[in-house]
């Protein structure tokens, strides 16, 4: 106890109760080519409706992407997506002059402080902020102005500028889509913000600025604000500052600023893995499944493999290029080979074999799509289901949805060929759905660690049990520690095999390992030995005729 100097009482509490906490095992990661949104930004996305939303519909170009990310969150609700996109991709402005801001932290270090010659830009990059038209009106906008029925009254001067002593500060924006790309209705209002100031100090009455810079910028999902307007005088200064000049604020009427000039261009391998190293963080970025989406050579999964390795809590889920598949006349078993063989071997990945043709809602088209972002979803299905250390394969657990036809469902034969190679086969069985039909990693040594249940086991294990042993960090390494460590795991570990992930454990903490040298180190040692379970992938059934009068323990066994 704490040492005391006089005669008193002293209370202190001591916590024995450390748990081993739950760990996430079914958060999503993606980055693709999209439409619209912030650029090499993680946003958490939780169902397609928000997906479209934030990352706009897909077209020819990003469907592939889309659909990647759509097709998890047919399984799960937690995906993080980021957008990647082109060297040369532009947001659109009014002077038609482009400029690049991928997203909050690039505007704030590069634009923040205004142009002299742009007074709008699209929020994100790409030839949907062409759609774009801000139209502004001021305290002497006459009753013609096109979006006046929007707003209760013309803009005139706020309760702040009038009690500094100054006019006619007030502004009313709508932000419209002119040609209809963003809604489909061309002339559609996508945002109004109304009685804003152009007073740079400008407060509502709750405190929070007013000033139409700020609210902009903070709330619009389309536009930054990038200058004021050449037309008229006093933008950004304060009512005070105003004031004392003996003017006001109008000078407007009414402005149309039309958008142009943003581009679209598709990321390449290089730009994707910019993007996926976002993921690379293990302590401020929690994932647990990367996916690889389209790809024609093994750029992206080498990458994704390199992060989930140095990870170590995360697996790659990886599909061939469709022309390893469709169309391929009898050689797809080949091509899908060679395309694995150029990528590196890893019990963290996982790859399959084919694509699906699905339909496309939003164009009324059906697509060629990779399948890995489904066979990502079925990990999260199992654990939802029944726990990460299941297998995801097989008719109970490997349903995929969404299938109109598979590019290439491979025979019994094709089906050997790939499994040896660590490729699991989806196959359409008649009557009975479209399937995952294999469950090994891309581990290329026959180990525990080359079955997807296994290794999901010990990201588990090893994450859920790193995490509960930093309550040991800082104590000393002595006998009563140890105890508590073994105290802490046994009992999680009997749980894990209760729920049948593991046949039988042992943790060993003691002196056996933790020797004078290792504790003259600093260190700790926990030892924890694990037999996984696994799963059934051959089923060998035996049927013998035996004659009448022969008893079956006379035979059993012997054949």
């Amino acid at each position: 106890m704490a040492f005391q100097l006089s005669p008193g009482v002293n209370v202190s509490e001591v916590d024995l109760t450390t748990v081993v906490p739950s760990t996430a095992t079914t958060i999503g990661g993606f980055a693709g080519n999209f439409n619209w949104g912030p650029v090499n930004e993680i946003i958490t996305i939780s169902n397609e409706v928000q997906l479209v939303e934030i990352f706009g519909k897909p077209d020819s170009n990003t469907a592939t992407s889309f659909f990647t990310a759509s097709n998890f969150l047919q399984y799960g609700s937690d995906l993080r997506v980021i957008r990647s996109v082109g060297s040369t991709a532009n947001n659109a402005t009014n002077s038609g002059t482009p400029v690049r801001v991928l997203n909050e932290t690039s505007y704030e270090q590069n634009f923040a402080a205004g142009s002299n010659s742009i007074v709008w830009a699209a929020k994100y990059p790409g030839s949907l902020g062409n759609a774009i038209r801000v139209s502004l009106a001021d305290a002497n906008v006459a009753t013609g102005w096109t979006y006046s029925g929007e707003f209760s009254t013309t803009p005139s001067t706020s309760r702040y500028a009038e009690r500094a002593a100054t006019s006619n500060d007030e502004i009313h924006i709508v932000v419209v889509d002119l040609t209809g790309a963003i809604t489909g209705t061309a002339n559609t209002i996508v945002e109004k913000f109304g009685f804003l100031s152009k007073a740079g100090d400008a407060k509502n009455s709750d405190g929070s600025s007013n000033f139409y810079k700020d609210v902009i910028n903070n709330q619009s999902k389309y536009i930054w604000w990038m200058g004021h307007p050449s037309t008229g005088a006093n933008w950004g200064q304060t009512a005070i500052q105003v004031a004392n000049t003996g003017g006001g604020y109008a000078g407007l009427a009414v402005n149309n600023f039309d958008l142009s000039s943003g581009k679209d261009t598709a990321p390449t391998s290089g730009n994707r893995n910019t993007s996926y190293d976002l993921f690379n963080n293990v302590d401020s970025v929690d994932v647990s499944l990367l996916m690889a989406g389209e790809t024609a050579d093994d750029v992206v999964p080498d990458r994704l493999i390199s992060i989930a390795e140095s990870r170590k809590d995360c697996m790659v889920f990886i599909s061939p290029p469709l022309t390893s598949v469709l169309n391929s006349s009898g050689l797809e078993a080949s091509n899908v080979k060679t395309y694995r063989d150029t990528i590196t071997s890893s019990s963290y990945a996982v790859m399959d074999c084919g694509w699906k043709y699905q339909y496309d809602k939003y164009n009324d088209i059906y697509r060629w799509l990779p399948l890995n972002g489904d066979i990502a979803g079925l990990l999260v299905r199992t654990d939802v289901d029944r726990d990460p250390w299941f297998s995801p394969a097989g008719l109970n657990r490997g349903q995929i949805k969404n299938v109109v036809k598979l590019a290439w469902s491979p025979t019994k034969a094709e089906r050997d060929t790939l499994y040896n190679a660590g490729i699991n086969p989806v196959v359409t069985f008649p009557g009975e759905g479209t399937v995952l039909f294999g469950d090994k990693t891309l581990l290329n040594r026959p180990e525990a660690m080359d079955r997807i249940n296994v290794r999901r086991l010990f990201i588990v294990l090893e994450k859920t049990v790193a995490r509960a042993s930093r309550s040991s960090l800082f104590e000393f390494n002595d006998e009563f520690t140890r105890a508590q460590f073994v105290n802490l795991v046994e009992p999680y570990l009997r749980e894990i095999q209760g729920r049948r992930g593991i046949y039988d454990f042992r943790v060993v903490c003691d002196t056996t390992n933790n020797t004078p040298e290792v504790i003259d180190r600093n260190e700790f040692v926990g030892d924890i030995y694990v037999k996984p379970a696994r799963s059934i992938n051959f089923i060998q059934l035996n049927f013998v005729a035996v004659r009448t009068g022969v008893a079956f323990n006379e035979i059993v066994g012997r054949f």
